[in-house]
């Protein structure tokens, strides 16, 4: 997510070469790499080769969702196996009928989801520069 951040930060630059990025957001190139692959193929940062080449956002920050960057890279929203957002689990757990418990899950689920598809990638640079800016006293 701080990749993330970093690119949206150099938003409107052009390509920004690895090694600016993961100074900027202090990822290990080398991880940065790894991390970046999941978010090209999913359409979220684009790439460009050559002298002038790197990464950038390939949406503007205010069109790019939390949600969306963390379920590339964490995959579904699931507190507990049985209220996984692509509900591929829910037979897992035989007790998943009247289970006393699944009520809680899927309102923390569902809260978790609504935090972050509700915040963009310009709502935690917005967050960040307010927290800079604040007098310290």
């Amino acid at each position: 997510m701080r990749a993330m951040v970093s690119l949206a930060r150099m938003y409107g630059r052009g390509p920004v070469p690895l090694s600016e990025v993961a100074t900027d957001s202090a990822v290990p190139p080398a991880y940065l790499e790894q991390l970046l692959g999941p978010l090209r193929k999913a359409g979220l940062v684009s790439t460009t080769r050559g002298a002038h080449g790197g990464y950038e956002l390939a949406r503007a920050p205010q069109d790019v969702r939390v949600g969306e960057v963390y379920r590339v890279m964490e995959g579904p929203i699931a507190p507990m196996s049985c209220v996984s957002e692509d509900g591929d689990d829910e037979d897992l757990c035989p007790m998943i009928d009247g289970c006393a418990t699944r009520l809680v899950w899927l309102k923390v689920r569902d809260s978790i989801a609504e935090a972050l598809d509700s915040t963009t990638l310009a709502d935690l640079l917005k967050q960040a520069h307010r927290h800079v800016s604040l007098p310290v006293g």
